[in-house]
């Protein structure tokens, strides 16, 4: 028997959006700042700071830190690994204001697999790509760059853990700001639409519920997890085919860009949809896992994912 959705995360208890991103106060606010004034080698020096404010006052997500990578690990976390991963999420936070500035100069970026969305990208048909909070999302932007001019990219985001830091983006570059669409609005599904009927290559986060979202609990890394189904509804309602996509960030100003189809749903009947979801669902777990041990200290959830 196939597992139905559930009701999502009760409002009184805990979930991700009730952690305060923390840099979006005070350290993400000082990584801009560097990253904009310094060059990118003086400014890696300093990354090595903020890692260690993480390290020593974000006892939160300290903990998550320790509890993921025991998990993915397959032993007991060290302090320094712990360390580690702060210092990998602060190197994204630093490269997302150059990679917002469209400066792929900068960066050497591999892509993977990309005969998986190559013909529809220079047909100029849209792409749905679905992500997470793994490594950095930005560098959808350098599969754009393949096609000259590029297609245009939009990001389909909650906007309510994050504004702060959506604010900080669209100074570095006012049009970011306007390639956002938020979820759960009357008008989404049809500007998600609008914009892959444009040829946009349209980017879905896929590994945190919000708000009344329908959810799923899926193994993950040995423990069961809970996913929204709501990307891959979006897909079927939209009769388009969905791709896994993540992009690592493998060393300073270094990315590897991996694509994957994980379901079409052009033609999928409508007693085949629940069946068709859930194995598109497992797949997509199924790959997370799979990055998460090419690349574990590219895991950006730092909050308990399994509670």
């Amino acid at each position: 028997m196939l597992p139905t959705d559930q009701a999502s995360i009760p409002p009184n208890q805990p979930s991700w959006a009730q952690y305060p991103e923390r840099g979006s106060t005070a350290m993400l606010r000082v990584i801009t700042w560097i990253s904009m004034k310094l060059g990118r080698r003086q400014a890696r020096v300093i990354l090595h700071l903020i890692a260690g404010y993480f390290l020593l006052f974000a006892p939160t997500a300290r903990r998550s830190s320790r509890a993921y990578l025991t998990r993915v690990l397959g032993r007991p976390a060290h302090i320094w690994q712990i360390y580690r991963h702060f210092l990998t999420f602060s190197a994204t936070i630093h490269d997302r204001v150059d990679l917002l500035n469209n400066r792929f100069d900068l960066f050497d970026i591999h892509v993977h697999q990309l005969e998986a969305i190559d013909t529809a990208v220079a047909a100029g048909q849209g792409v749905l790509l679905l992500g997470a909070h793994l490594g950095s999302f930005e560098v959808l932007r350098g599969v754009g760059q393949r096609h000259p001019p590029g297609p245009r990219v939009v990001m389909v985001m909650y906007e309510q853990n994050a504004q702060r830091l959506n604010a900080m983006l669209s100074a570095i570059n006012p049009m970011a700001e306007q390639n956002i669409i938020p979820p759960g609005r009357m008008d989404s599904m049809i500007r998600v639409q609008e914009e892959l009927e444009n040829g946009a290559l349209v980017g879905l986060l896929g590994d945190r519920s919000f708000g009344k979202e329908k959810v799923q609990s899926i193994t993950f890394l040995g423990k069961p997890a809970l996913w929204p189904s709501g990307p891959f509804r979006m897909a079927v309602i939209l009769r388009r085919p969905i791709f896994f996509m993540v992009g690592l960030h493998t060393g300073p100003g270094k990315y590897e860009i991996f694509l994957e189809q994980l379901a079409d749903f052009t033609e999928v009947e409508r007693d085949e949809r629940e069946a068709v979801v859930h194995r598109a669902m497992e797949k997509y777990v199924s790959l997370l896992e799979k990055y998460c041990h090419m690349a574990p200290y590219n895991w950006f959830n730092f909050f308990d994912f399994w509670q």
